[in-house]
């Protein structure tokens, strides 16, 4: 009992499809709302948390894209949520709102950078964050969050980057490492943490909320 007690299950879900996902621009701090098909898969995520996953709290980053997915689900499980500005995407500074293209032809010298995950490199602008700072921030949040809910069941709604980042600290991948892992729209992912280890990777990218039709059926 007192070893289950010291375990916090995480869930760490990306938050809904927005245009601007699609469109490929950088979304960083902007705050960007959800697509219609964005609200979809939350509210399918939603009905599929609330059948299997009993949760003790919603921790959501303020942004809307991810505040609102966290609000759908929020409902459908009634789960308490609450927001936090350390939940948020990685700052990119001037980078946000263009494409990649855009990027590489204005800037070529600091995409090039960017591409090499440069972990000391920030774009350029305000607030841009390097790799270091963004990990850091990211992983004193998540270490809170996880201490201050020793031994319950908790979800998290967040940002790609930030899911990259937890990936890495569960696996001890370097920042630089080469991405072989999913971040989509809504995934599931599932982390555990403890006192003395830290994360540890449960499962990675369940989307079957996505694939199940019979949930639409149900709460229809």
């Amino acid at each position: 009992m007192i070893r289950r007690m010291q375990v916090t299950r995480i869930l760490a879900i990306r938050h809904g499809e927005t245009a601007w996902n699609v469109d490929g621009r950088i979304q960083g701090h902007l705050d960007i709302a959800l697509s219609d098909v964005g609200r979809a898969q939350a509210h399918r995520l939603g009905r599929a948390l609330a059948e299997r996953e009993p949760l003790a709290l919603i921790v959501s980053s303020d942004l809307a894209r991810a505040r609102e997915t966290a609000r759908i689900v929020a409902d459908a499980t009634g789960a308490p949520l609450r927001t936090t500005t350390a939940l948020r995407e990685r700052c990119f500074g001037d980078f946000q709102g263009q494409r990649f293209a855009e990027i590489e032809a204005r800037w070529p010298e600091q995409a090039e950078r960017w591409r090499r995950r440069e972990p000391d490199w920030a774009p350029p602008g305000a607030g841009g964050e390097s790799l270091l700072q963004f990990r850091e921030r990211v992983a004193q949040a998540v270490q809170a969050l996880a201490a201050e809910n020793m031994g319950n069941h908790i979800a998290l709604f967040t940002h790609g980057g930030v899911l990259d980042v937890l990936y890495r600290l569960a696996t001890g991948l370097g920042l630089q490492d080469a991405r072989s892992w999913q971040i989509g729209n809504t995934a599931v992912n599932r982390l555990l943490w403890t006192p003395d280890s830290g994360l540890s990777l449960v499962g990675w990218a369940d989307t079957t909320h996505l694939e199940d039709e019979s949930l639409d059926e149900r709460f229809s």
